[in-house]
């Protein structure tokens, strides 16, 4: 015989909840997007360990959220901007936010506020058009394509590289750090070096300099700063002048070594003494905040005073210190400022180390205008 078996509801509901609760989170759950920033970080950290193509697809999918974030905002505001009664307030953007907070339109709330926080709300003009436009070019994202730019670079693929950091450039005032679009222009600088594009770089170095304001000045006379090194000396021209403008040392010096190549003499010599004269300030400057009293006397002790600075010491070997000193004696001598140019070599052989003090020692027996065809075509990061 077999016994008949009934489930009563209230043994059975439990049972079937149970099954419920097991069932529907696993089809409720949805797939977690990070912020772009996130995204953005974690490529930085896969690009720095050397995994570059999962760097490249992080910083792509750091692109695309962010593209899709401000397009969702953007079709908000387009939602509301085409509703008949909008349409008849025309371009007046007052009217549109009193509009959206009368109508509870929170979507296009949020839209506006989100775009208050990246833009000054007064650069809009009170414009509605200006409004979307603005919340539509939020949808680029210059950091994401500048390090999709490094992916390339590292890769060896320099023309798409060039194209990335070009994107990145266009869209630099929506960076985080407007002044890092200087960065992406040595950058590109450096590749177009690379690639013995000498009159692209030398296109691009000029237009890192239009930020040096001394350089740019038009009442400045650069020939002047010749005539006092001439006159002077070199240690008392480095008592009458300081030039702080370090980001732009850089280009001063490229410029300098491309310029004196190529015979420009006093092109590159007006380069190099901006480039030297920025070099000596820094280092002035970095005694002076150790040392409150400090008062500088001349290069020979000024070396002396930094001989166990490390930090200093290698800030002359990245800024080509005793190099660029060398171009410039090279390039005045061969605009006839022959009384500087021999001081300066004077002061590389006795002080200078190696290559330089060599070079200077020849020039002082036997100057000429020798070839510098190495100080072009070495590429190295800004």
């Amino acid at each position: 015989m077999y016994k008949k078996c009934f489930c009563r509801s209230n043994i059975c509901y439990p049972f079937v909840l149970l099954c419920c609760l097991i069932l529907v989170p696993a089809a409720a759950q949805q797939r977690r997007i990070d912020p772009w920033w996130i995204t953005l970080e974690e490529g930085k950290r896969h690009f720095r360990n050397g995994a570059y193509g999962n760097a490249l697809l992080c910083f792509e999918n750091a692109r695309e959220n962010r593209k899709n974030y401000y397009a969702k905002m953007e079709r908000d505001l387009i939602t509301v901007l085409s509703i008949h009664e909008v349409r008849r307030l025309g371009d007046d953007l007052s009217f549109l936010e009193i509009y959206i907070e009368r109508e509870f339109r929170t979507d296009a709330a949020d839209a506006l506020k989100e775009l208050y926080y990246r833009v000054p709300k007064g650069n809009l003009h009170n414009s509605s058009k200006a409004a979307l436009s603005e919340i539509g070019r939020l949808k680029n994202y210059p950091e994401a394509e500048y390090w999709i730019g490094e992916v390339y670079r590292m890769e060896g693929e320099f023309s798409i590289a060039l194209n990335q950091y070009q994107k990145a450039y266009n869209e630099r005032s929506l960076m985080e750090n407007p002044e890092f679009g200087r960065e992406i222009l040595y950058k590109m600088a450096d590749l177009r070096k690379l690639r013995r594009e000498y009159t692209e770089m030398e296109k691009i170095l000029l237009d890192i300099l239009r930020s040096d304001e001394l350089w740019s000045r038009e009442s400045f006379n650069r020939s002047n700063l010749q005539k006092s090194l001439e006159t002077n000396g070199i240690n008392r021209f480095l008592l009458l002048f300081r030039h702080h403008e370090p980001s732009v040392e850089k280009a001063h010096r490229t410029l300098g070594f491309y310029y004196y190549n190529n015979g420009r003499h006093n092109l590159a010599a007006d380069h190099l003494l901006f480039a030297f004269l920025i070099q000596n300030s820094m280092v002035i400057d970095a005694v002076l905040q150790s040392q409150y009293n400090y008062t500088f006397t001349g290069l020979p002790v000024l070396l002396s005073d930094i001989a166990k600075r490390r930090d200093l010491i290698a800030y002359l070997e990245e800024t080509e210190y005793y190099k660029t000193l060398y171009y410039l004696a090279n390039s005045l001598y061969g605009v006839g400022r022959r009384s500087p140019a021999r001081e300066i070599w004077i002061f590389l052989r006795d002080y200078a180390g190696g290559e330089w003090r060599g070079r200077a020692a020849a020039q002082l027996r036997n100057p000429q205008m020798d070839q510098a065809t190495e100080t072009i075509g070495r590429s190295g990061a800004p």
